[in-house]
């Protein structure tokens, strides 16, 4: 019997086996010339299969291979992995079309030279499968190809007899980059070993991120990475360095089945989390998706370069472009019984095509269908939510410091040299090795002042101390991370520019040009503060459709199916202040329920908004701000009772949270008496207790000026931040008696100095906002446009979800649009006043308008994780051109509970209504500025794209806050959660109810507050206490009196020696 006569037919097989493997199925071959169609005389197209064991009974493979046999004139090789590995390949039975693949273990060259023998048609080429093991040649590839691919370097080392390795390319390593043969690779960037064999890829992220490296590997369980603090590239191997490609935290897998069918489906990216999301059956969690028609041409393209009919890529899209990081070769999709059918019926016709083209086709091809149509699924009255655009301020963080001295060391001017600094006159110096630098210089200064060489320093004495704080400031942490430090470099041409209120400028400036060195530090986000961001990230989801149902955690309904399916396009915009990007990255763990650090999360989800301006410290209005402090500082600086005058001039717009405050304080320099004691007296009880913390002091000493006995207004910000910090964080090791009147009369003047500073009139306040928020405006304009139109700008890209695996999908057309700008103080106050004064409505003519902006004026502090919320709804049964077509909401929160807050329990299921009222601190010295913890909504129906007409309902009929804000403790800040609208009628009345409990217990007069002016009350019993705020006017005006005859406040120069 010949060679090709010895295969048995695997329809009549009895069980006989190749090499004794009883698993092997092996059928009769012929050559193509004996085929004749007639039913007794019937010849057959053997297809052999030559592959591990292991892939040869996977699922997809089975599955696939199940479907191939239905062809009429196609039968079934399977060679056992035995005689692949034992067996000559002059043994290997004879088949016209071989399938083979490279894996682990596999003898790619044997199955080579057995191709080489009998000239099969091959599905995949075999000498192409070396190429794709080698990542080198598969970017040579892919270049000549013509397919984009990320911005790549290769350093190449060789290993001596010794063991030792030996780098060929020329490589140069620094903090935060590395240059390979001249190209510099920036962080982040991913390291891949040539092998591709080798799945161990890093990703190295900057210090800017916090550092350390992403590792990623194939999945163990359920894990595909982990994070390390390593940040050093790797040196024992050759290795491609690749430029970092964002794709909002989603890869996309690509299958081809020949050069014109490609399956792609969307999965969490390895490098995000680490975490493997799996299904009900434990296979990772992927969802098809559409390409693009540019990304089918890519997925022909690699097909025909590689030679490879059955061939997996991976793309990564980012910015509207398309990018080929991998190409895996053969590869199946797993779980998709079309993706089974497609495959199985384009190899069949591929085969018959090839051998025996006049043989019957027993159906039809079936080709890819073109993309259908985007459809709403919106119903009758039902609206599907479109849009949510959130400007949302940065979580809980550390006192923010400053300090500034005058440098004329030759040292100093090379490194302003060095960095370009007289080319703009400033410099601004953050990264690492740019520290370090300082650093350095500092450390050779301290010695030159320790030998008596003082000729280059204008004040040695206050040089000396200068200089040994910032070498502190410098040495914190042991290292530097970029996010909590910075340096600045100002060119002064002789002496100091104009100074204002705010500058803490130093003393006996030299006539001769200098440098003025500003150092700031701290101010970065606290562990307290990530829980918030993230405990709100995961509140956000409620917003959702399907996050109501089940907490919004179903694997089937809400955001994360949203996101993970492109239905959700999810863009991420952050300033560059660490608190502020760090804030972002938390809150997007949270929002999307990822695991791990913040430093992946970070680089691939979040976008830097200071490219463009978008979130950019104000330009415009700095001159007109620095007016407004000075005038309002001024006004604070008066030494009498506040007048009639006085209210129409720092308060015209008769803000109840402005106007509750000037009540409380009456004299500002009283207060700020009694604030300059308070510190005074927490300096000495840090002292006495040894406690390492020196903020306190330089607090005192910028804050009063004892030889001009003159208070500096711009610095109460920092004492408030600063105590509220202490309250928060170190209140039992602190044990401060006087803290919370520190803290409440520091609060009643900054609600004062923070909100007016940004204009006291409604026309200074609208000129401000206009210098700072107007490049976020016209985003969030064109943000509502792109839904409103459907024209999508040059920079923005839509993923869509492919509608034929929609079927078990709750609404499959639904497309949300999400654009989420965390930002500082400024932006947040600037867009409040923009909605407040810029004429969006008119308050006389809309009741509902009215009662929000009254409400927005009993917010007197927009505290951390304040959340100003826009969400657009359509309604796609309406006509287009309709007014009811479309529906905007704009909702409302000041963010975090402040100190003295107590957190609602609450049970999100059947939620007590009488236990979720706001309850007032039991202190007798509770600020009467805090306002209630409820969120404003504020509706308006707008036609596109232009009119408005008003809708607003009461943000107190909403549903009460969910139990995630609970589980934290009652003296942190807990951010509030966005609230859904709750349509019972039930509720609805009982938070109604609620709203008038609210309102009444919350009022924001003077009345909540009572205090001593010299001294603290006795606590009180409740009953007490609400007899001194029914009788607090008369009280306060009691103690006028005591007012005028505070003294002249202890300085600190009355006992420098205690202070040293």
């Amino acid at each position: 019997m010949s060679e090709k006569d010895s295969c048995i037919r695997q329809d009549d097989s009895d069980g006989e086996s190749v090499n004794g493997d009883e698993n092997d199925d092996i059928c009769d071959g012929h050559d193509l010339s004996d085929f004749d169609d007639s039913e007794d005389n019937r010849s057959f197209i053997t297809v052999g299969i030559c592959a591990q064991w292991k892939k040869v009974k996977a699922k997809p493979m089975e599955e696939i291979l199940h479907r191939l046999e239905q062809f009429e004139f196609i039968r079934l090789i399977i060679f056992s992995e035995a005689m692949i590995h034992e067996s000559p390949i002059e043994d290997w039975p004879f088949c016209h079309v071989l399938i083979s693949f490279h894996s682990k273990g596999f003898p790619l060259a044997k199955t080579q030279q057995y191709a080489r023998l009998h000239e099969p048609f091959l599905i995949n080429d075999l000498d192409k499968q070396w190429d794709i093991m080698d990542r080198i040649k598969v970017h040579e590839i892919l270049k000549d190809a013509g397919i984009a691919q990320p911005r790549y370097g290769i350093v190449r080392r060789t290993m001596d007899a010794d063991g030792t390795w030996q780098t060929l390319s020329s490589v140069n390593e620094q903090d935060d980059q590395i240059e390979i043969d001249g190209e510099i690779f920036h962080k982040p960037f991913v390291e891949k070993p040539v092998s591709a064999e080798n799945h161990d890829v890093y990703i190295y992220f900057p210090s800017s991120a916090g550092g350390g490296s992403q590792r990623l590997f194939r999945k163990i369980g359920s894990r595909s990475s982990v994070y390390t603090s390593e940040n050093s590239v790797r040196k024992d191997g050759s290795y491609i360095y690749e430029e970092f490609m964002p794709t909002d935290g989603t890869d996309v897998k690509v299958y081809t089945v020949g050069a014109e069918y490609a399956h792609a489906e969307a999965r969490k990216s390895p490098g995000l989390d680490g975490k493997v999301e799996r299904d009900e059956f434990g296979k990772e969690v992927r969802y098809p998706v559409i390409l693009r028609a540019d990304e089918k041409l890519i997925a022909m393209k690699i097909c025909l370069a590689f030679k490879q009919a059955i061939c997996g890529f991976d793309l990564l899209r980012t910015e509207g472009k398309s990018f080929v990081c991998d190409v895996n070769g053969f590869s199946f999709v797993k779980n998709s019984t079309k993706y089974y059918d497609d495959c199985a019926s384009i190899l069949g016709h591929m085969i018959l095509r090839e051998l025996a083209p006049t043989f019957a086709i027993p159906y039809p091809i079936d080709y890819q269908p073109d993309d259908p149509p985007f459809v709403p699924t919106a119903l009758g009255t039902r609206m599907e939510l479109r849009c949510v655009i959130a400007v949302i301020r940065h979580g809980d963080r550390t006192p923010k410091q400053k300090m500034k001295m005058v440098v004329l060391h030759p040292l100093f001017f090379q490194l302003f040299e060095k960095y370009n600094g007289p080319k703009t006159g400033h410099l601004k110096l953050k990264h690492p090795g740019q520290l370090q630098e300082v650093l350095d210089i500092t450390r050779i200064l301290i010695k030159e002042l320790n030998d008596n060489r003082t000729n280059r320093f204008p004040n040695s004495s206050e040089t000396r101390v200068k200089l040994f704080q910032l070498k502190q400031v410098l040495e914190l942490y042991g290292h530097f991370s970029g996010i909590n430090r910075k340096i600045q470099l100002k060119y002064l041409s002789k002496g100091l520019p104009k100074k204002t209120s705010s500058d803490d400028e130093p003393n006996n400036v030299s006539p001769q040009p200098s440098l003025l060195l500003i150092v700031k530090w701290g101010g970065q986000l606290t562990q307290t503060g990530k829980n918030q961001a993230e405990v709100l990230g995961k509140a956000f989801r409620k917003m959702y459709p399907g996050g109501q149902s089940a907490g919004g955690d179903r694997p089937d309904v809400g955001l994360l199916r949203l996101h993970s399916t492109f239905r959700h396009d999810l863009k991420i915009y952050a300033s560059d202040e660490g608190r502020v990007q760090m804030t972002a990255a938390a809150f997007a763990k949270g929002l999307l329920a990822l695991d791990g650090e913040l430093a992946p999360i970070l680089v691939q989800m979040v976008k830097s908004a200071n490219t463009n301006g978008l979130l950019d410290n104000d330009v415009d209005s700095t001159k007109e701000q620095q007016k407004v402090k000075r005038t309002l500082h001024d006004l604070l600086a008066k030494d009498r009772q506040f007048t009639a005058e006085d209210y129409d001039i720092i308060a015209p717009t008769r803000s109840r949270s402005l106007v509750s405050s000037m009540d409380f304080i009456k004299n500002p320099v009283t207060i700020c008496r009694k604030i300059y004691d308070y510190i005074l007296e927490m300096i000495t009880l840090i002292q006495s207790r040894s406690l390492n913390d020196n903020s306190g002091l330089k607090l005192g000493k910028d804050f009063y000026d004892a030889r001009k006995d003159k208070f500096n207004i711009s610095k109460v910000p920092d004492i408030y931040d600063s105590i509220k910090y202490e309250l928060l964080h170190n209140k039992d090791v602190l044990q401060f008696l006087y803290a919370e009147d520190l803290y409440v009369c520091s609060k009643a003047l900054a609600d004062i100095v923070v909100p007016q500073e940004y204009g006291v009139t409604i026309e200074e306040k609208l000129s401000i906002a206009r210098g700072i928020i107007t490049p976020l405006l016209r985003k969030i304009r064109a943000d509502l446009q792109c839904n409103l139109t459907g024209v999508i700008t040059h920079d923005e890209h839509v993923n869509k979800l492919d509608p034929i695996y929609s079927s078990g999908i709750q609404t499959p057309g639904r497309h949300v649009r999400t654009r989420l700008y965390f930002t500082s103080e400024s932006h947040v106050h600037s867009l409040l006043t923009v909605i407040r004064y810029g004429g969006l409505l008119d308050v006389s003519n809309d009741e509902q308008w009215k009662r929000s902006m009254e409400h927005l004026d009993t917010v007197s502090e927009l505290n951390y994780l304040t959340q100003i919320v826009i969400m657009l709804y359509e309604d796609s049964s309406e006509e287009e051109d309709s007014e009811r077509r479309f529906h905007v909401e704009l909702h409302f929160s000041p963010g975090a509970y402040g100190c003295f807050d107590v957190l609602p329990e609450i049970d999100s299921v059947s939620p007590n209504i009488n236990s979720i009222r706001t309850v007032l601190p039991k202190s007798n010295r509770q600020a009467a500025h805090s306002p209630p913890r409820h969120r404003i909504e504020m509706l308006r129906s707008v036609s596109p794209p232009t009119t408005v007409e008003s809708s607003m309902s009461s943000s107190l009929t909403q549903h009460p806050l969910n139990t995630t804000i609970t589980s934290l403790a009652a003296d942190q800040l807990v951010p509030e959660s966005p609230l859904i609208t709750d349509d019972n009628t039930k509720k609805s009345i009982q938070s109604e109810k609620l709203r008038q409990k609210v309102v009444k217990q919350r009022s924001f007069s003077s009345k909540t507050i009572y205090r001593s002016n010299s001294a603290m009350i006795p606590s009180r019993s409740p009953e007490q206490t609400n007899s001194a705020q029914l009788n607090s006017n008369t009280t306060q005006g009691s103690n006028n009196s005591n007012n005028k005859s505070v003294s002249k406040p202890r300085s600190f120069e009355d006992d420098e020696s205690d202070l040293e």
